[in-house]
């Protein structure tokens, strides 16, 4: 995953496309302060949202929604109506979105997948991904087991980063953790990158640009581009395509760290008591 793009100035940035998924807007884990941040600092000719926007299984569990959530809501609804396009496509978490295909709501294009063009002529596959996904398809009792167990271990996780941030230590994700040390896991991101690579190969299309599965990446499957633009519940992540057609994966994490150092790096300085000017020095005419 490549981040060279991550500190943004003061002024809003210009791309041609930007891909974001797996916000979980309904949940305690959902970064929407930080989204709301990143969506304020770019513009745009088109916003994708591949899909996991609104966490449906979460608000029937329990409901949780902040003004934050909101927020977000409406900055994507103003991108649209500014002439931004946006296209939402459902994933399994806001499935219930998949009735209104085809239908366009406050400016928002509702779509089941989409081809995007790169300025460069290449064409990729926008999906969010979750119908290659053998536990959603075939086990889905597993599937909402396996989020409940996510949502618990993000709870660990905020308690555990409380007390780093006490102690004057970084953010460290567990989820993510756990998800590079079981040898399941790795397997079925990289079984999945393959299954959908093999399908936007199928279609005889470029590339693909997918969520689902909360893992950015970017790289090439057997000669087809496989994009996946991560999650604002912990990695920060989003695709985008510069007006040249070049893609790239923003690490909004790394520009929250940046912004925070070079604060503190500010104050420390502006904290910083100023010398008092040396007394001129004695001599033979000053005392005559």
């Amino acid at each position: 995953m490549t981040a060279q793009d991550t500190f943004l100035p003061d002024t809003e940035k210009k791309y041609r496309a930007v891909w974001i998924s797996d916000i979980h807007l309904g949940t305690p884990g959902c970064q929407a302060g930080h989204l709301l941040d990143f969506l304020r600092s770019f513009d745009s000719d088109y916003l994708y949202l591949v899909g996991d926007i609104i966490d449906g299984w979460q608000l029937k569990r329990s409901w949780y929604w902040q003004q934050s959530h909101n927020d977000v809501i409406q900055k994507v609804l103003r991108k649209a109506r500014k002439g931004t396009h946006v296209i939402f496509i459902p994933g399994n978490h806001d499935e219930a979105v998949r009735q209104f295909i085809g239908m366009k709501f406050g400016d928002i294009q509702i779509m089941e997948e989409a081809i995007h063009e790169t300025a460069d002529g290449r064409r990729l596959w926008i999906t969010h991904g979750d119908l290659f996904d053998g536990v959603i398809q075939c086990a889905r009792w597993l599937a909402h087991l396996g989020d409940q167990a996510y949502e618990f271990t993000l709870k660990l996780n905020r308690w555990f980063n409380y007390l780093r941030a006490r102690l004057g230590l970084p953010y460290w994700s567990l989820s993510r953790f756990l998800k590079h040390k079981v040898k399941r896991a790795g397997s079925f991101i990289s079984d999945f990158e393959q299954a959908v690579a093999h399908e936007a190969r199928r279609r005889g299309l470029d590339g693909v640009v997918c969520g689902h599965i909360h893992h950015a990446e970017m790289r090439e499957i057997e000669g087809v581009l496989y994009c996946n633009d991560g999650d604002w519940v912990e990695s920060l992540t989003a695709l985008v395509e510069h007006e040249d057609g070049r893609l790239e994966i923003i690490d909004w994490s790394q520009h929250i760290r940046q912004r925070r150092a070079h604060t503190a790096t500010a104050a420390a300085t502006a904290a910083a008591p100023v010398p008092l000017p040396l007394p001129e020095p004695v001599t033979a005419e000053s005392q005559s």
